[in-house]
């Protein structure tokens, strides 16, 4: 196997007309958090009808083409800049859907001069794009056919060679399935037909990725992360990796995955043989609970990491995983003026800091680490991560980070968080979840703004409280995971195979196939 680099990306950061001068604002908070970005201009807005009806409608071509040529400019002085400082690689697209009949797809173009084309059919759409350089990406595919979920009757696989699995709207996984699809209950509910798996066990060849779809912040965590394995950080090699369909999804967590058929790996199509040697290797940001492989939309055999580590004596040194969480705070009914708080804290361990996943949910964020053993942070949380589009919020209220950590289980883990300092030996973070309450500051509010500060018991203050949720840690053991079985014989005319990963705290990775011809 080549040696691939693992990169991350978004590929749905919807930019409306209202937004089209903010795109520098999303570039660099994507510059933060992914290897990659995509602009995915969205040319259609709220209409009022004379009677008062808004439907939602394209915009007159006057402003979407000069909307359009705004995203072009964009990405050719970023594209440009590549590499250097930090930034970077940017693709130009904009999202297409048509009459609603086939479903609806993400354009977008490895080269910064291509135009944006709104027929009502994909086939017709696909007609237009140049081949080889443009994809057209399903996403939300298991609404219903005919209302914006997936045709897979006009599929064309050279132009979409992979799918969203999982968005801001929720799973499309299939029509029954264990994550939710709820977001947009006018769109929903679900079904069966349009999903991924329909497709997939319909003989269709789609890699698998997940991306936002109308969220706040490039990456927005919790609402889908694509990931893919590419020789070279550069939109050539990028886009190669994508056409290959080296990709896979995750719902937040970058859970790092590698699914292999011997030297195969997820994307790839191999001729059929007597035995497969399955290899799944797997870093979790939290415990690993089980691995699922799936054979043709059947879960044909699982691996639960649940149970394998747990009660085994820790001694020494030890490298584990936590997440500390910020957020919560006074209830908007009572306090409407307080939306927004300023975080400001530092780390510091004896031992070594190895990584740090940023799990951020809007702008306003920031991490200082140049020093092994310490790093600083500066947070802005909010009651609502409301993106000022119509769509509306989310119920995302949080912002955190996800520890790497190397020191002896008996050594401390120390915060300072707003000026005050709070101490958690590693044992304790590995025992159970802590909890911080700014329970006295919640309680001062009261006492200023109603008077109000004693009762017999404390749920006018702890319910207004910001808090910090330091979640139980995971040694390596816990997190880390080879696997490796075999299966044996063919069970159609073309067999897929693909591993599902499922996090104890309930985030999800999906590998794109490997498929049996």
């Amino acid at each position: 196997m080549k040696n691939y680099k693992l990169l991350w990306g978004d590929l749905h950061s919807n930019i409306h007309h209202n937004q089209i001068n903010e795109m520098e604002k999303w570039y660099e908070f994507a510059g933060e958090v992914t290897d990659f970005w995509a602009v995915a201009y969205y040319p259609y807005y709220m209409r009022k009808l004379d009677s008062g009806l808004g439907i939602e409608d394209i915009y007159d071509k006057e402003i979407r083409e000069a909307d359009w040529e705004k995203v072009l400019e964009f990405c050719k002085e970023k594209n440009s800049e590549a590499g250097k400082n930090g930034n970077i690689p940017v693709f130009a697209g904009y999202e297409w859907q048509g009459s609603g009949l086939d479903g609806d797809h993400n354009v977008f173009y490895l080269g910064d001069n291509n135009g944006l084309f709104v027929p009502l059919r994909y086939g017709e759409l696909c007609s237009i794009l140049p081949l080889g350089e443009a994809i057209a990406i399903p996403h939300h595919p298991a609404y219903a056919l005919g209302s914006r979920g997936k045709n897979w009757g006009t599929h064309n696989p050279d132009y979409s060679p992979f799918i969203e699995i999982y968005s801001s709207h929720g799973s499309s996984e299939s029509g029954y399935t264990d994550r939710h699809m709820q977001r947009h209950i006018h769109m929903g509910p679900r079904t069966g037909g349009t999903s991924v798996f329909d497709g997939l066990i319909n003989g269709h060849e789609v890699g698998i990725i997940a991306s936002g779809d109308n969220h706040s912040v490039p990456a927005m965590y919790g609402h889908g992360l694509m990931a893919c394995y590419a020789e070279d950080n550069t939109k050539e090699k990028i886009w190669e990796a994508m056409q290959k369909k080296h990709v896979y999804g995750v719902t937040g967590n970058r859970i790092k995955l590698k699914y292999n058929i011997g030297d195969a790996m997820m994307g790839d199509k191999i001729s059929s043989r007597a035995s497969y040697d399955h290899i799944i290797e797997t870093e979790a940001g939290d415990a690993v609970d089980r691995i699922e492989l799936i054979r043709n939309g059947v879960l044909d055999k699982v691996y639960t990491h649940s149970g394998k580590w747990e009660e085994k004596e820790i001694t020494g040194e030890v490298t584990f995983k936590f997440r500390a969480e910020f957020g919560w705070g006074p209830d908007l009914r009572i306090y409407p003026d307080i939306t927004m708080k300023k975080w400001k804290g530092s780390l510091n361990t004896s031992g070594e800091i190895i990584s740090i996943e940023k799990c951020w949910t809007s702008y306003g964020q920031k991490l200082i680490w140049d020093k092994k053993d310490q790093c600083e942070f500066e947070l802005a949380t909010y009651k609502t991560s409301q993106s000022g589009k119509w769509m509306g919020p989310s119920p995302v209220t949080t912002e955190s980070f996800i520890f790497e950590i190397k020191a002896d289980i008996d050594s401390d883990i120390e915060f300072t968080i707003d000026g005050k300092n709070f101490t958690y030996s590693v044992r304790s973070i590995l025992a159970n979840t802590q909890l911080i309450s700014f329970e006295e500051e919640a309680r001062k509010l009261s006492k200023e703004r109603f008077g109000f500060d004693e009762f017999y018991r404390n749920d006018n203050f702890h319910h207004n409280a910001y808090k910090v949720l330091i979640h139980r840690g995971t040694p390596e053991e816990g997190y880390k995971v080879h696997w490796e079985t075999v299966t044996a014989g063919k069970k159609k005319e073309k067999d897929f195979y693909m591993v599902k990963v499922f996090q104890r705290d309930g985030n999800i990775a999906w590998s794109s196939p490997i498929w049996v011809e």
